[in-house]
């Protein structure tokens, strides 16, 4: 555990188990978000790269924002 990590818990454990529990589910609820993220884009094609850049160049100008899922879908 780096020296950062062990100072933000050391804080946390001075909070009431209250204000614990809610820090706890943020950075559970992160620490998810950002794997499920990694899964997404180590999940992407050549294919997909290129589909992606080439929409975004027709897009730009454009009032028709495509959503990030239709280019990194879910992990199944």
């Amino acid at each position: 555990m780096t020296e950062l990590l062990q100072q933000a818990f050391a804080k946390v454990s001075k909070l009431s188990n209250e204000q614990q529990d809610a820090i706890a589910s943020r950075l559970l609820t992160q620490l998810e978000d950002e794997q499920a993220w990694q899964e997404r884009f180590e999940a992407t094609t050549d294919a997909q790269w290129d589909n992606l850049a080439a929409r975004v160049r027709q897009e730009i100008g454009s009032d028709t924002p495509v959503p990030l899922d239709d280019f990194f879908p879910m992990s199944q």
